[in-house]
């Protein structure tokens, strides 16, 4: 069961990277940074929804870390492709503005349906 702050976290983070898509899809000149912060409040509201965000991210980079074995929960391999999905992001050197808007709109939408899920609560767009 999730508690009244994590629920209230993990909503204002999701609200945040939809914002910051919007504004990014409105200013393409400051596109890229808006895009890696709407996919970093995804990832964060990913992260409120599940429990305590530090533990979720201390657990979800170590296993990234160690490829070298199969991920047998879904669960954290899911979780490992989103942080492997924000790193590309966060380290794309020559950022290719519209793949960067797809993939971080794809993080948006799985954060918006994990959230909705774990909280019951619905988001409108």
């Amino acid at each position: 069961m999730m508690d009244d702050y994590r629920r209230g976290w993990a909503l204002r983070y999701l609200r945040e990277a939809k914002a910051e898509l919007q504004a990014a899809r409105k200013m393409p000149y400051m596109a890229p940074s808006l895009v890696l912060e709407a996919a970093r409040k995804a990832r964060n509201a990913i992260y409120y929804s599940l429990g305590e965000p530090a533990f979720v991210e201390i657990v979800v980079r170590e296993t990234a870390e160690k490829m070298q074995t199969p991920i047998n929960d879904p669960l954290l391999k899911f979780l490992v492709e989103i942080e492997m999905m924000f790193q590309q992001l966060a380290q794309a050197e020559e950022v290719d503005s519209e793949k960067a808007m797809k993939q971080a709109d794809d993080l948006v939408r799985l954060a918006s349906d994990v959230v909705e899920a774990l909280t019951s609560a619905r988001l409108e767009d």
